[in-house]
C-alpha cells in the first residue's frame, strides 16, 4: 500500500514538472499575473467609506410588543406632539433612524435647520422582510391586524399623538399604503417613498409580467423576485386586490390621509409606473396628493420636501 502511494506521488510530481517546462510555464505565469493584477485593481478601487450626514442624532429608546420590535426617537430639542411611524425597507431594522449614512439622517438634518419642533418618530419592524397584509389563506398573512392592534399598546407607553402619520420606503412604502388606505381614519398623512406598487398583479400571466418588466426597465431578477415574494403573502388575485394600493385608491376620497408619493424614474424594481398611476388616481379621487417624480434610481428621495411634508 505504501509503495502504491509512493508511486502515485512520483507520478504526480513528474506531471507537475512536465507542466512547468517549456511554453506551459509562460501561460501559467500569464494567468497568475492577470489574476493578481485583477485582485490588486479591485482592492485599489473598492469603496472604502460612505458620506455621512452632519446632524444631531435623536434620543433612542427601543422595546418590543409581541413580534413587533420598535424604537422611539425624540429630537433633543423636544417634539411637537405628532407621531410618525416609520416602516423600513427590506433587510433593514427598527434602529435605522439614526444611521448617519441613510436618508433618515437627512430628514433630521432638515428639521434641525428650522425652528418648529419635529414629530416623534417610532420605527417598527417584524424582521428583515415583511408585508402588512390582511389575514388570508397564507400563513404569513395577517400582520396588518397585528400591527394596528400594537399601535394601542405602543401609544399607551408614549402617549396619544396629536396627529398620527406613516412613512416608509420600498417594502415599507407599500406597507404604509396598505395600512393607511385600509384604515384611513387612523392616520393624517402617508409618505410613501419608492413603494412596491406595480401596475400588474403577481397573479397575471408570465407574459404580462414580463411585458411590465421590459416596459419599466426593471431588473428582471429583482422584479420577478418581488412577484414571487408577494405570492407568499397572498393566495389569490382576490386577496391581492383586497390590499393592492391601486385597488384601494378607487374608494378613496377627500377625507383620506394626505399623500406624499415619490419614485425614481430609473427604479430597478420597476415601481415608477405603478406609483405614478397611484398618484394620478389619488388626485382624480380628490385625495390631497404631493407627487415627486425624481431623476434617479430606486429610492431616490427628496429629503427637503419630505421633511417639510411631515412637519407642516
Amino acid at each position: 500500500m505504501k509503495a502504491l502511494r509512493s508511486r502515485d506521488r512520483l507520478k504526480f510530481l513528474g506531471r507537475a514538472r512536465a507542466l512547468l517546462r517549456g511554453p506551459n510555464i509562460y501561460w501559467i505565469l500569464t494567468i497568475v499575473s492577470a489574476l493578481l493584477l485583477n485582485y490588486g485593481w479591485d482592492q485599489l478601487t473598492r469603496t472604502r467609506g460612505a458620506q455621512k450626514v452632519d446632524f444631531l442624532a435623536s434620543e433612542e429608546k427601543c422595546d418590543a410588543t409581541g413580534e413587533l420590535r420598535y424604537c422611539v426617537y425624540r429630537d433633543r430639542r423636544g417634539t411637537n406632539g405628532d407621531i410618525v411611524y416609520h416602516l423600513h425597507g427590506r433587510n433593514l431594522d427598527e434602529r435605522i433612524w439614526n444611521d448617519p449614512t441613510y436618508f433618515t439622517a437627512l430628514i433630521q438634518s432638515e428639521w434641525q435647520r428650522v425652528d418648529p419642533l419635529p414629530p416623534m418618530v417610532v420605527t417598527v419592524s417584524y424582521g428583515p422582510t415583511w408585508l402588512l397584509t390582511p389575514k388570508g389563506e397564507k400563513s404569513k398573512s395577517g400582520l396588518l391586524e397585528d400591527f394596528m392592534d400594537r399601535l394601542e399598546s405602543i401609544e399607551a407607553q408614549i402617549g396619544t399623538p396629536r396627529r398620527r402619520m406613516l412613512m416608509g420606503e420600498s417594502m415599507g412604502g407599500l406597507n404604509v399604503l396598505i395600512s393607511g388606505l385600509l384604515y384611513p381614519e387612523k392616520f393624517e398623512k402617508i409618505a410613501s417613498l419608492c413603494p412596491g406598487v406595480y401596475a400588474v398583479s403577481p397573479f397575471e400571466s408570465f407574459s404580462a409580467m414580463n411585458a411590465a418588466v421590459r416596459r419599466t426597465g426593471a431588473n428582471p431578477k429583482t422584479a420577478f423576485g418581488i412577484f414571487v415574494m408577494a405570492r407568499t403573502y397572498f393566495a389569490s388575485e382576490q386577496e391581492w386586490n383586497s390590499a393592492s394600493p391601486l385597488s384601494l385608491i378607487r374608494r378613496a376620497g377627500p377625507d383620506y390621509p394626505e399623500l406624499y408619493l415619490s419614485n425614481g424614474l430609473y427604479d430597478a424594481f420597476g415601481n415608477y409606473e405603478g406609483t405614478q398611476q397611484l398618484a394620478s388616481a389619488a388626485i382624480d379621487r380628490g385625495v390631497k396628493t404631493e407627487w415627486r417624480p425624481l431623476y434617479g434610481g430606486h429610492c431616490a428621495i427628496d429629503a427637503s420636501s419630505l421633511a417639510t411634508f411631515l412637519l407642516r
